[in-house]
């Protein structure tokens, strides 16, 4: 048996390294009901949290107490959101040489995927599931891989197909900023592709699989994908509007933080791999 590989990526500001775990539980109770099996969660999937958020908290509190606590400007707990929140976007930015904070981020989603690929096998089918910027740094990330470059570090000592990105089948971003990136580039026609060349082409040929973007309408950090660019509408399966957050956040945008417990799109993310397990299992 096969199980299916699944790489969670969260979004801006101050994280915890538990950010994940109602996500978990959700997708694992909308999975064994698609699945009409309890238990088939534990049994099929294998969830592995990517937590990039440390790269930049000291040096981000840091600035804080430098510039907003020391000079006691007001509104301090509004300008500590804003540090941890807008500071991520921009720490995170890609420059011309290697070794900076966009390869160190990277590098957290490396250690994940050589966590999957040593417990479950180096074929074993990919899945990303990511929030905010965490959906951008995914991008970014597997474009890097699909498409090299003399800036990109290469990966040392990767021997499988899952750490090369080339087992990626499904791709659930949620609440993400990317079409504002479009804005640095003159030309943002090149999204990644779900499922990769080498996973439709070679690992899983036939296998129907997709990239899926979920948005609130109420959520102004969150975006639909296909209308940036004709090769987006190509690229993402569907763009899913939901209403993502309680009593207080669902009209609002507050929204942003409440995707992770959203039923709707819990239960969408869990019938893709459950569609990818069934099919890489039926033999």
């Amino acid at each position: 048996m096969t199980r299916v590989a699944v790489m969670v990526i969260h979004g801006l500001g101050m994280q915890k390294d538990d950010y994940a775990d109602k996500l978990i539980s959700r997708l694992h109770k909308e999975f064994d009901q698609v699945m009409v099996m309890r238990g088939a969660a534990e049994k099929y999937l294998d969830i592995e949290p990517v937590f990039w958020a440390d790269v930049f908290e000291e040096r981000e509190e840091a600035l804080f107490q430098q510039l907003v606590s020391s000079q006691q400007l007001n509104y301090q707990v509004l300008r500590r959101f804003v540090i941890h929140y807008l500071a991520d976007a921009v720490a995170y930015q890609p420059v011309e040489h290697q070794g900076h904070n966009y390869d160190a981020v990277h590098r957290t989603l490396n250690r994940a995927m050589n966590v999957l690929a040593q417990r479950n096998g180096p074929e074993t089918p990919l899945c990303v599931i990511a929030h905010s910027l965490g959906a951008v740094i995914a991008s970014n990330f597997f474009y890097d891989l699909q498409f090299p470059s003399s800036r990109v570090p290469s990966i040392v000592d990767v021997t499988s197909a899952l750490e090369r990105g080339d087992t990626l089948t499904n791709f659930y971003s949620f609440g993400t900023t990317l079409p504002l990136w479009s804005l640095r580039y003159h030309d943002f026609s090149s999204p990644i592709q779900v499922p990769s060349s080498m996973a439709a082409q070679q690992y899983f040929p036939g296998l129907e699989g997709e990239w899926v973007n979920f948005y609130d309408r109420d959520d102004i950090l969150g975006y639909p994908l296909r209308p940036i660019d004709p090769a987006y509408e190509a690229a993402v399966k569907e763009d899913i509007e939901i209403n993502s957050g309680g009593l207080i956040g669902s009209w609002n945008p507050l929204s942003h933080g409440g995707y992770f417990v959203n039923r709707a799109m819990n239960r969408r993310i869990a019938q893709g791999l459950a569609r990818t397990w069934t099919w890489v299992n039926r033999e």
